[in-house]
Formats: C-alpha cells, sequence, structure tokens
C-alpha cells in the first residue's frame, strides 16, 4: 500500500469543493482529504466524508500530519495566507491567480526557500481535454511545422463588466482568466521570444478590463514541436462580449490545420455535481471531437475527427505525490509562475 500524501484545505467555497476534492475521488489509495479550514462553515457546500472541518486556524496550521496545505480562497487574500502558511513550516499549493504583484510572488518563493517548504501555483488546466488533444494532434507531425495558434477562452456575461464602475487589477479580465490559457501556453511551448498585448476595457477607462488579445512569438521549435522558418505565433483571446464562443483552439500548420470547437467539459458536468465518479464524467462526445485536416507527405487531402483525449485535473495531484512523496521535480515550477505574473502584471500596467 502506498503512503498516502496528507491534504489540508484553506477555504471550503467553490474552488475546494468543485476544482480540487471531487477529482481526488478515484484517487483515494494515495490521498487523503484531513482537514478543511474555513473562518465561517457554512452550509453551502455538502460536506465529504471522513473529513475534519474547522473554523480553528490553528488546527490547521498547527498540524504535523499535514504534508500539504492547498490554499483556495479568494484571490485578493492569497499572499497573506500563503505567507502564513509557509511561515507555520508546511508546503504550500496556492490557486490563481497566484498573487496580484511580481514583488508579492516572488517575496513568497524567497520565503519558502528559506523554510524548506514548497511552493506551487495550481494549474489544473493543464489537464483539460481540448489542450490535452491539441497536444496529441502536434506530437502526430501531420500539420507540419507550426505556424500559428489560436486560444479562446471565451463568455457572453455583459452584466460582470456592466455592474463594474471602477477599474482595479485584481478583478481585471487578464488576471482572472487569462491565468489559466497563459499557463497552458508556457508549459507546453516554453517562454516567448517576443510578445505584444492588446488589453482593452470595452466600456471604457475607469471601467472593468473585459477583453484581451496576448500574442507570443517564437523562433524556433523544441523536441516537442517544429515551427515554420519565420517562426510561430501563439494567440490568447478572450472577451465577457462574445455572444457566440469562438472555437476553443485553431491550429495552423505547414501542411494543415485542427479546430477544436468546445472547451473541456469537466466543468460544465461539475456545475451540475455530475462527479467524477461516473464513467463518462468529462467525456467529449462524437459531436464534439475536433477536426484535423491536412495534405500528407504523398499530398493526399484528408479530414478527419479527432477523438479527444479524457481531461483529469486529478493529474495535478498525481504529479503532486510523486514530488513530495518520491521527489519528483515540480509539475509548476517557479519560473513558470513568475514567467506568468511579469506577463499579466505587463499586460494590465497601463490600464486605470
Amino acid at each position: 500500500m502506498k503512503e498516502k500524501l496528507v491534504i489540508g484545505y484553506y477555504g471550503n467555497g467553490k474552488s475546494t469543493n468543485r476544482y480540487h476534492i471531487p477529482h481526488l475521488m478515484r484517487r483515494g489509495d494515495k490521498i487523503e482529504v484531513k482537514t478543511i479550514y474555513a473562518r465561517r462553515l457554512r452550509d453551502s457546500w455538502a460536506r465529504w466524508d471522513g473529513v475534519y472541518y474547522t473554523d480553528k486556524e490553528e488546527e490547521l496550521l498547527g498540524d504535523d500530519e499535514l504534508d500539504v496545505i492547498i490554499v483556495t480562497t479568494p484571490p485578493e487574500a492569497h499572499y497573506e495566507i500563503a505567507k502564513k502558511v509557509i511561515e507555520s513550516g508546511h508546503n504550500v499549493v496556492l490557486e490563481k491567480p497566484f498573487t496580484h504583484s511580481v514583488a508579492q510572488s516572488q517575496e513568497l518563493f524567497d520565503l519558502a526557500r528559506e523554510k524548506g517548504a514548497m511552493l506551487q501555483c495550481y494549474q489544473n488546466r493543464r489537464f483539460d481535454s481540448d489542450f490535452l488533444t491539441v497536444q496529441k494532434v502536434i506530437a502526430s507531425g501531420k500539420l507540419g511545422e507550426l505556424a500559428e495558434v489560436e486560444m479562446h477562452f471565451d463568455y457572453y456575461r455583459p452584466e460582470i463588466p456592466e455592474g463594474a464602475h471602477t477599474f482595479t487589477k485584481a478583478d481585471s479580465y487578464v488576471y482572472n482568466h487569462a491565468c489559466h490559457t497563459v499557463d497552458q501556453v508556457l508549459s507546453y511551448f516554453g517562454i516567448p521570444d517576443e510578445k505584444h498585448f492588446d488589453v482593452r476595457q470595452l466600456l471604457g477607462s475607469g471601467r472593468m478590463n473585459d477583453y484581451f488579445d496576448l500574442d507570443f512569438y517564437y523562433n524556433k521549435g523544441t523536441d516537442q514541436y517544429d515551427v515554420m522558418p519565420g517562426g510561430l505565433k501563439v494567440s490568447v483571446k478572450s472577451s465577457y462580449f462574445r455572444v457566440k464562443e469562438r472555437p476553443s483552439f485553431l491550429v495552423y500548420g505547414r501542411r494543415g490545420m485542427f479546430v477544436k470547437a468546445g472547451k473541456d467539459r469537466q466543468e460544465a458536468d461539475l456545475k451540475k455535481f455530475y462527479l467524477p465518479d461516473h464513467k463518462d464524467f468529462g467525456l467529449d462526445a462524437p459531436e464534439h471531437f475536433g477536426t484535423l485536416t491536412y495534405y500528407d507527405a504523398e499530398g493526399h487531402y484528408h479530414e478527419e475527427l479527432v477523438e479527444s483525449e479524457r481531461g483529469d485535473y486529478g493529474i495535478y495531484y498525481d504529479y503532486l505525490y510523486e514530488t513530495i512523496k518520491n521527489g519528483a521535480p515540480i509539475l509548476v515550477t517557479e519560473e513558470q509562475t513568475m514567467t506568468q505574473m511579469r506577463l499579466l502584471e505587463e499586460a494590465t500596467s497601463k490600464l486605470v
């Protein structure tokens, strides 16, 4: 029997109960959720069997049996709480957006080093079905050298920006949504050679940031992909004013293209409380598959559906287990998190 990774949660809201614990349902052989702390324990979420709930912070921070504490509070509290948890001597996983500044993030990493603690950002969307499927298509080589990738994460929720009459970086669309897709870019394509940002307040100056178009340029490929001689452009685009969503992914190469229309379905199932203990949780049906169109080496035209990879946010915890219990390299590195923080800070630097 494997030695279990014992976990505590600082926070008992939507993040803990939707994006974390449900994905551990199939991992009880190696992961134990021991304690959940919240300043005010409410009945908004059903309590998980076998978990101790407390409103006493010292019971969480003073528990030496915990291998790691996951901080899932609202972002404005991330810096202060993560600092407190690190100082208590625990390893920390901090939800995204990580903090609200480069300086805060660097201070936390420096403190973790000083205390001998692991600090890592929770980047579960590395295990989105659509993103994993795109990687499979690229790895097949059927697209040839890559020229352009477009990543869209759209909504039609005008009531959100229309209800905000001041601008704060903490509530900007860039910080709260690009933190998903920018990490996908960094994790697969690496640190860009060049960048260009178009970040807007569609309702005017002094209002909420509700649109972004972030372009990243790569001059050469990696072991995972090759690029056209003129380089590769990867764009991350999103808006609150898209009545009809753009495709989740568009990938263009020298010999073809891949279109994945719909997003990963895990979140949609979780919102309906259809949990990962169901065999078809988060799975795409054939009508959700992406389309690969390309010319092969002999010049023959092909158009085919690509069966979607299975998304699973719990894979993050598989990596976390290996890091803490077996000394494996950290999944989301300090360099990746700090690079993202610098990009997000620069992208919002001219907004008022």
